[in-house]
């Protein structure tokens, strides 16, 4: 598969770059970054951190925002940051323009319903195509950890929940964990999936931990003054649900913190710890 470089800057010893290809999963073009820490260049193949960002964000948002590559070149650690929907001619969007469904809002699930099914297939590119092309292209190992922010941080918990084997390390920033039961998801779910809400189980991380069948180490911040925080993330309902399915979840509310990238910055290097010492074991 074909990729085309459309921007490259120097970052920490590293390189920050952003490509261009085809998706077959979702049938449009598609854009992410990746971050190359420095040992990129040394021959060894390092382990990969896929970050899942939210709503109305592109790939763009986290590299520019969440102060994460100087620890990812002392860690030695690829960020892969992929966009949060299928773009483009023919890629449905929704018809009210909200800003919470449709272009920006793939929600990183694969949808069933007319006319969403044809191209939002986010989880299978996120979880299939896209670590494909990434170890094909770059210096990477198949040792992959998974983390995102809010929708992102739904997408990422989801993703690991669904696929046991395939990641090492999974962390979330306030992830909209209860989306069956919040407004965000209910709209995002009924619309791609439609009205049944057994479905709905399929994407919902407190469905999904209590018959997963491996129980990796979930690590989860979440800031006390998210203005999200009661009516659409719900921290309180993911750690129920862990806390009966005898799943390890450390679960950090942070006084003071909103739902911002001033809130990822302040927290990221944690989270990038967390995942190379899973990674990297």
């Amino acid at each position: 598969m074909t990729l085309e470089n459309i921007s490259c800057q120097k970052s920490f010893g590293g390189w920050h770059k952003r490509y261009r290809h085809r998706s077959e999963v979702l049938g449009c073009d598609m854009v992410f970054a990746v971050y190359l820490p420095p040992q990129a260049e040394q021959g060894a193949r390092l382990p990969v951190l896929y970050w899942l960002s939210g709503l109305t964000c592109t790939d763009e948002n986290f590299m520019h925002k969440a102060g994460a590559m100087k620890m990812a070149a002392e860690l030695g650690l690829i960020i892969v940051a992929p966009d949060t929907s299928p773009r483009g001619d023919g890629v449905p969007d929704d018809p009210d323009g909200a800003w919470d469904f449709g272009l920006g809002a793939g929600f990183y699930l694969n949808a069933t319903q007319q006319p969403w099914a044809q191209h939002y297939r986010m989880h299978d590119y996120v979880v299939q195509e896209l670590p494909a092309l990434v170890e094909a292209h770059f210096p990477a190992s198949q040792k992959r950890g998974i983390s995102g922010h809010s929708m992102g941080g739904h997408g990422a918990l989801v993703c690991a929940l669904r696929n046991p084997g395939r990641y090492l390390s999974v962390s979330a920033f306030a992830p909209i964990s209860n989306p069956m039961d919040c407004p965000w998801g209910q709209k995002a779910f009924s619309g791609y999936l439609g009205d049944e809400r057994t479905r709905w189980r399929e994407w919902d991380a407190c469905a999904l931990i209590s018959e997963a069948r491996e129980k990796l180490p979930l690590l989860v911040d979440q800031g006390d003054r998210d203005d999200f925080l009661a009516v659409q993330l719900k921290p309180e309902a993911l750690q129920q649900a862990a806390k009966q399915a005898g799943h390890p979840l450390t679960l950090r509310l942070q006084p003071g913190y909103d739902h911002s990238y001033f809130f990822i910055a302040s927290f990221i290097d944690d989270h990038l710890r967390h995942h190379a010492s899973a990674l990297s074991a």
